[in-house]
């Protein structure tokens, strides 16, 4: 099979569609791009070298980075990767997982939720995304363990004011309360962040997750400046058998990014915009691919509805 056409001319093809592109790829220096961050998750068959040298040659600005690939080369390397590429890091993924139950755990729990704050902060993001976490194995008590969330976040805002990171929370779709995140909806979450000033607590706004929240274009403005990252990506049906693979390219789904980026843009949020796909057929196309793929999907559908 030929290599995709990038330019967005005749015979390009978007991944994992296979469809024609609809737009040009954008290159490097157009004003488009200016806000547009790869999460790593998307191209998850790349190092972080090659994420980054991935961005560069995309002309993207920004990366959001994950722990894991970041402690593959080691701390040190992925800082000094990071300062030499001028990227900026919209976020780094992930911490929280805090509704564990056990004495002993809870204290790995918050360990852990340090060092992924020291982590964040030496490279130079402003924001941690927390993951509440599911239900402990044979736990049944959600709003236990709802609490227990909302407990560890406030004894986790010190060690976070004291190094320059914003805790974000990122609420997930009740598909994942069992095992990943007991806060379903964007309102749940701003009840936690209220609690803290927005230099403290704020939140994760990711079309995934939220679309389909009744009342979520007063929950986004009732955010405001609480708005921590703004992450897009597609809900695609029929879902696949792991449910956390059914993120899909912007487009493929079910999603409204016009109102979305719209509310997100009157609530006053001007920052970095990550594209973020857990899919196994985002990940089995070539990342360059995939890439050139989100940036013309950005620019036709997300970038022109981030301006009020």
């Amino acid at each position: 099979m030929s290599e995709v056409d990038r330019t967005g001319g005749p015979g390009a093809v978007d991944v994992p569609s296979g469809q024609p592109a609809r737009v040009a790829t954008p290159g490097p220096g157009d004003p488009r791009l200016g806000r547009l961050s790869l999460n790593q998750r998307t191209t998850a068959g790349w190092s972080l070298r090659e994420a980054i040298d991935g961005c560069l040659a995309a002309g993207l600005p920004s990366i959001g980075l994950w722990r894991e690939p970041v402690a593959e080369v080691g701390l040190d390397t992925a800082v000094r990767w990071v300062q030499e590429s001028g990227l900026r890091v919209s976020s780094v993924c992930r911490g929280g997982f805090f509704t564990v139950s056990d004495p002993d755990a809870v204290e790995r729990a918050h360990a852990e939720n340090v060092r992924a704050l020291e982590e964040t902060a030496a490279l130079g993001a402003a924001t941690l995304v927390l993951v509440p976490g599911g239900l402990p194995e044979g736990d049944r008590d959600l709003l236990a363990a709802r609490e227990r969330a909302a407990a560890a976040i406030e004894r986790l805002v010190p060690e976070a004011e004291s190094r320059g990171v914003v805790l974000g929370i990122e609420p997930m779709n009740p598909i994942y309360a069992a095992d990943r995140g007991v806060l379903s909806t964007l309102a749940q979450a701003l009840d936690i962040a209220e609690r803290f000033t927005p230099q403290q607590v704020g939140v994760v706004v990711d079309t995934f997750h939220l679309w389909w929240e009744p009342g979520v274009r007063e929950q986004v403005l009732r955010a405001g400046e609480r708005i921590v990252s703004y992450q897009v990506c597609d809900w695609i049906t029929p879902l696949p058998a792991d449910t956390l693979l059914a993120r899909g390219m912007m487009g493929d789904g079910h999603v409204d990014f016009a109102s979305f980026s719209r509310w997100v843009a009157e609530a006053g949020y001007t920052g970095d915009v990550e594209v973020e796909i857990f899919n196994a057929d985002v990940w089995a196309a070539p990342g360059a691919d995939v890439v050139a793929t989100l940036a013309r999907r950005y620019v036709e559908l997300v970038e022109p509805h981030l301006h009020v």
